[in-house]
């Protein structure tokens, strides 16, 4: 038991190391979903008044005719403003504070938001300066309860009524712990006009930008920069007024980080496996010298050097196999608990399973070899005279 010991650690960070790799890869799907299709977001600059200086986004410098030249980038798919601010809701029995932003269409396709019921705002409302909205589920909840439809209901905002037309589909948290569903989203022009009141050339909030691919998103972050720099007229070596968060690296970090995890995982399982199979050589080793009388007389009634050889290796097979399964079984039940530390999904390979057995096969045969070969290489008559 003691032997097996070394393979049970082993092969249950193995198993662990897998099901923590695998399960990143899609918490990191998940993130690129969430937050958008290779989405870079653009934000104003700092405001500067009486010696405070506030944070990007405090002062709007962002117009719509750069939006619109970002829109003509090589590297650019799609751009949208999302003026963003806190307000009040009002239905006809709750009211519920919440993110209100005026967006365009171009919007959801970017975030890869579809709406679970009723439609999304359109061309046309953004066109029309309709008064409608859209909202996600966790203020449509608090709004009208829980399961209730709430597609045709009006909503006060700032005392405009506004018709409720959609419902997003859920997205739950962002790796920050914010709920993205705690949202409603209005036409970029009804909140310009309705909600913001004036700067209605300028975005006061974010910018939403997809590029082209997640390749090209660093490419694309240079390119605005540059634009943006020659249409405000910045000259060389001054700060930007603007600021451009690549969210393609960030997800990227996180996936780094997921990656030294399992990098540490592997490291663990490798050293375990090699002290483990240390220790099966080990007690190999004794068992031949301990039994060395019982090899001798074996060969003595007939039996050849290859079937000794044989006999030990399997002894060894069969030691490294009993830490193999319960390493198994450790790492599983590992996997899920590191699955429910991280909030991660749990995700277990059936071939990363037989590979770890595998291994730990492995481990038997290869440090099993050297005390099997002494055994077969004993001399008949001298292993009958050993006293142990």
């Amino acid at each position: 038991m003691l032997t097996t010991l070394g393979i049970v650690i082993g092969i249950a960070a193995v198993i662990a190391m897998i099901a923590v790799g695998e399960g990143a890869k899609i918490k990191l799907a998940q993130s690129f979903n969430n937050m958008g299709t290779n989405l870079l977001i653009l934000r104003s600059g700092a405001s500067h008044f009486g010696g405070v200086h506030g944070g990007f986004g405090s002062q709007p410098t962002i117009t719509l005719e750069d939006l619109e030249a970002i829109r003509g980038l090589s590297k650019v798919r799609r751009a949208s403003p999302r003026p963003e601010q806190p307000m009040q809701l009002v239905s006809e029995s709750a009211n519920w504070r919440s993110d209100v932003g005026g967006v365009i269409p171009d919007f959801f396709d970017i975030r890869i938001w579809a709406v679970a019921e009723g439609r999304n705002i359109s061309a046309s409302d953004v066109e029309n300066t309709t008064k409608v909205l859209v909202l996600g589920q966790t203020t449509a909840s608090n709004l009208f309860g829980p399961g209730v439809d709430p597609i045709g209901e009006q909503v006060r905002i700032a005392n405009i009524p506004f018709t409720v037309i959609g419902l997003l589909a859920h997205r739950g948290q962002s790796p920050g712990g914010y709920d993205l569903d705690d949202n409603a989203y209005v036409p970029f022009t009804t909140y310009v006009t309705k909600l913001q009141g004036g700067l209605r050339n300028l975005v006061n909030g974010s910018s939403y930008i997809s590029a082209t691919s997640a390749d090209d998103a660093t490419a694309a972050e240079q390119q605005i920069t540059e634009l943006l720099r020659e249409r405000h007229r910045i000259a060389p070596g001054m700060d930007d007024d603007f600021q451009i968060r690549n969210m393609v690296e960030a997800a990227e970090a996180e996936a780094e980080g997921a990656r030294t995890m399992a990098t540490l995982l592997a490291a663990l399982a490798a050293v375990s496996l090699l002290i483990a199979g240390i220790g099966i050589m080990n007690i190999m080793l004794v068992s031949v010298t301990e039994r060395t009388r019982e090899i001798g007389l074996r060969m003595a009634v007939g039996a050849r050097p290859r079937q000794i050889l044989v006999h030990f290796l399997a002894e060894a097979l069969g030691l490294s196999l009993i830490g193999g399964i319960g390493g198994t079984a450790l790492g599983v039940l590992g996997s899920g608990w590191i699955a429910r530390l991280l909030g991660w999904p749990l995700y277990l390979r059936l071939d990363g399973i037989v590979v770890s057995v595998a291994m730990s096969a492995a481990v038997g045969l290869v440090f099993g070899v050297y005390p099997a070969m002494r055994a077969a290489a004993l001399d008949p008559i001298e292993a009958l005279r050993f006293e142990s």
